[in-house]
């Protein structure tokens, strides 16, 4: 009995966190469709900001993750966003995705504590999407 609850209490976070992670790239298409690519990454961010505010979807931008190293800070970075609490959002604008991109949210991930990361970049002709899960590596994409 116990398995099945988990089952289906992962079934729905996974159909929740679905769910939200189109609501969130049916945005980021809108801003794409509306700027083009060619623009700097706060463009963009910004741009994103207004389109999750006319959706209704609980976002933060700028969001201090801290990274300690044997019980000391040894750096601080900056999320583009965290939405509804539950996915962490990467913004690029550059001609192409690479390696160090994926690396970057799988990092963020992994001290935020979060499991899904979604990476856009708004500097190709056509917006590149990419969801990266914590736990499977970095060449996880759903």
């Amino acid at each position: 009995m116990k398995i099945s609850t988990n089952y289906t209490n992962y079934t729905n976070w996974i159909e929740k966190i679905l769910t939200l992670s189109h609501k969130v790239i049916g945005c980021a298409m809108k801003v794409h469709t509306g700027l083009g690519c060619g623009f700097l990454e706060s463009v963009y961010q910004s741009a994103m900001i207004r389109e999750f505010q006319l959706s209704g979807i609980q976002a933060r931008s700028q969001v201090p993750i801290s990274v300690d190293y044997k019980g000391q800070l040894v750096g601080r970075y900056f999320a583009d966003f965290i939405v509804a609490n539950k996915l962490l959002l990467e913004l690029k604008a550059q001609d192409r995705l690479v390696h160090q991109h994926f690396a970057q949210v799988l990092n963020y991930l992994n001290v935020s504590d979060l499991k899904i990361g979604l990476l856009f970049n708004f500097g190709a002709e056509s917006l590149q999407t990419k969801r990266v899960i914590r736990g499977f590596g970095p060449e996880t994409r759903i």
